[in-house]
């Protein structure tokens, strides 16, 4: 099968509104967490979120765009036109029929659905509805969007698996390169739900955290007294291009897409397996679709959503897949960072994982205090601080409501 290597990446984060400044907040172990600044949040049980900072669409979307745009598409042109650029596109090189686009959004425009319905709600029953209303809240009109945008004419699609949607469409993207169907593909996802729907829906669950008073510390995967994820939101954009054509073009790699896995847990609509059956699962699909053993994987960047079910479920399918040399892995949540980017969790968490084999930097794991008995703290979570090792190749891994689990593998490349 033809190979697979990243040449550009973009990132709209909590952390930072370009790649680099995430990169350097990560390996920094900053929060992106404060108090929620979109809605007035007072009387809602959590009151803060991980939100981007100082976004501003019209650097890269005309403003008669801008209102057409769910913010969820906004942040998924703002990332996609980042990775465009950095991957020398913007210069050509390439076969637009053979360029295609494959997103991840687990809900879309929910911020469009909420306030159109709100809007008829308040009123007098007139059906005064926006005519944008459909397009802008519908979750495939990113990546109609970004093939619009880049004239790619060839796969497009977006992927919908809960939290692991991006994670997925980075496999697809993998896949339909791979078997010849297509050379280049922006992939990745997006995702804009830091609002009263949203909010207020997690918090019903009892899924998000409720430590208002220290939202910073908020997000402790691992931690015994963790009591739920913190929501987050942004965007995640990977180029992925055939090995050849990137070298005919002389674009620069960042790594090489090896394997990726699918399962599910088909055991409960949001609960893990208990004994992460559908983690293992999903692990050994990616190893063996890379052709890879477990001791050829040296960093782990989990899901860690800091939820006390979903830690302990990971470690378990963790210790389960790779034995002994699951000792000598470095381990580490991202999230306890970005918060819970949702649908475009796998995204941003797959550009840390590729940059942590680029740099030989293992991102770290803040926020923890007190070790949680029902967790093997021998394992390596490389709590606090970065640490800096040779990553001849990471995992990252992703888990969504319903039990879909997906993990991908990238690589060094070697020439």
């Amino acid at each position: 099968m033809r190979r697979v290597v990243v040449t550009g990446l973009g990132a709209l984060t909590p952390l930072g509104n370009s790649t680099p400044e995430f990169w350097e907040a990560l390996i920094a172990g900053k929060s992106g967490a404060g108090p929620i600044t979109h809605f007035d949040a007072s009387r809602f049980k959590t009151r803060f979120a991980c939100e981007v900072k100082n976004f501003d669409p019209l650097k890269v979307i005309d403003k008669k765009e801008v209102r057409r745009l769910d913010p969820y598409a906004q942040y998924a042109l703002y990332a996609s036109d980042e990775a465009f650029k950095d991957a020398g596109l913007d210069k050509g090189g390439f076969d637009p029929d053979r360029s295609g686009v494959i997103w991840g959004s687990g809900i879309g425009g929910l911020e469009t659905f909420f306030q159109e319905v709100k809007n008829f709600a308040l009123g007098d029953g007139t059906p005064r509805f926006n005519p944008f209303f459909i397009p802008k809240m519908i979750a495939d009109i990113a990546s109609g969007h970004i093939s619009m945008r880049f004239g790619f004419r060839g796969p497009n699609f977006t992927t919908v698996a809960a939290c692991a949607s991006s994670t997925n469409a980075i496999i697809d993207s993998m896949f339909y390169i791979r078997m010849g169907k297509a050379d280049v593909m922006i992939t990745g996802g997006s995702e804009a739900a830091v609002n009263e729907p949203a909010m207020g829906g997690f918090n019903a669950m009892q899924a998000l955290s409720e430590r208002n008073d220290s939202p910073e510390t908020a997000s402790r995967p691992f931690d015994v007294n963790r009591d739920g994820f913190v929501m987050g939101e942004g965007g995640g954009a990977l180029i992925l291009e055939e090995l050849s054509h990137a070298l005919a073009r002389g674009a620069k790699i960042y790594a090489e897409v090896v394997g990726g896995g699918c399962s599910a847990d088909a055991h409960h609509i949001t609960a893990p397996h208990p004994e992460g059956l559908g983690a293992v699962n999903v692990m050994k699909n990616a190893l063996d679709d890379a052709g890879m053993k477990p001791e050829d994987i040296d960093y782990i960047n989990v899901h860690g959503t800091s939820t006390p079910l979903g830690d302990i479920a990971e470690t378990k399918a963790i210790l389960s897949v790779f034995g002994e040399h699951a000792y000598k892995l470095n381990i580490s949540s991202t999230k306890s960072m970005t918060g819970h980017l949702l649908g475009a969790a796998g995204a941003v968490e797959a550009i840390a994982s590729l940059l942590a084999v680029q740099h030989d930097i293992v991102p770290p794991t803040i926020n923890f205090e007190t070790p949680d008995p029902g967790l093997d703290q021998k394992l390596n979570f490389t709590f606090h601080t970065a640490q800096k090792r040779t990553v001849r190749a990471a995992l990252s891994n992703t888990f969504g409501f319903g039990g879909h689990n997906a993990s991908v593998i990238f690589k060094k490349y070697d020439p």
